[in-house]
């Protein structure tokens, strides 16, 4: 996809996002809205990605979900990239269906390699699945996303720093830096920092970007792939707005877990042009 053609797909994955969330009045619509822009560059543009799907992940790029309560963002790209069929997003968050309200392995939904819950694990994981890369001459790379409030888990910084020692240079974790958590403003909640610094201190590269722009996205991707290979795991900081599309959720935490009426989908659906792809 050229870059048109990715913002109409982002713009698609925000119209699933608000529609799904709005069906079960249920879900987490203000992360989700915030990474569209990345979750559509990853893969639709960057990822070296096999068809169909592999448990295993051998000789292809992977990605892992760590704040897995923005599941719908997930879910929506992973159909549109043909990994389950586009219908099957109205049954989120159903009993007994694939798509729960955090992903999960257990309903075998293809696309998803690790339960993502609890917040804080999946640094681990990533860790772990790079190191296997590394130890099998498989030269892809591992992709993973992290909230920033996630980062106040303690087990994130325990990866990270196992991550600088053992020298996994084809890491590249993306941390989604809107500044918002579930119960409020990070600042408020428990500061954060400097990410750069405490990165760079535990022995990471670090860059940023602006995650709700498709160019710059597209370019910062390329700029940390380049940088893998080097003996040190990739941190980029991706600048992002909770909400990102829909105005009245931009900005604030109150969109993290909240689900928007009728009147506020129908208000959300008329900011989100209708494209070629089409609701489900």
């Amino acid at each position: 996809m050229d870059t048109q053609q990715l913002q109409e797909m982002a713009t698609q994955v925000r119209r699933d996002i608000v529609r799904m969330v709005h069906k079960v009045q249920s879900g987490h619509p203000g992360g989700s809205l915030g990474c569209a822009d990345f979750l559509t560059a990853l893969y639709f543009k960057v990822m070296d990605r096999k068809p169909g799907f592999d448990m295993d992940g051998v000789g292809e790029d992977l990605f892992f979900l760590s704040n897995g309560h923005i599941s719908p963002v997930f879910y929506s790209v992973l159909a549109h990239s043909g990994y389950f069929p586009v219908s099957e997003l109205a049954t989120f968050r159903h009993i007994n269906a694939r798509l729960q309200g955090h992903p999960a392995t257990h309903e075998h939904l293809p696309g998803v390699r690790i339960a993502s819950g609890s917040l804080g694990q999946g640094m681990s994981v990533a860790c772990g699945a790079a190191l296997a890369k590394k130890m099998n001459n498989d030269n892809h790379i591992i992709y993973s996303l992290h909230g920033d409030g996630e980062l106040q888990e303690g087990q994130n910084w325990e990866a990270i720093m196992f991550a600088a020692h053992h020298k996994i240079d084809n890491l590249i974790a993306t941390i989604d830096f809107n500044g918002q958590q579930i119960d409020g403003p990070t600042d408020k909640v428990m500061g954060l920092g400097s990410l750069k610094d405490k990165f760079e201190a535990f022995g990471w590269q670090v860059m940023e970007m602006d995650g709700n722009d498709m160019d710059a996205v597209l370019a910062g991707l390329a700029k940390a792939k380049a940088m893998t290979g080097k003996g040190k795991p990739t941190c980029i900081i991706m600048h992002t707005m909770m909400g990102k599309g829909v105005n009245f959720m931009e900005g604030t935490h109150e969109w993290h877990g909240t689900a928007p009426s009728d009147k506020q989908l129908e208000d959300a659906l008329n900011q989100l042009p209708v494209t070629t792809h089409g609701d489900y």
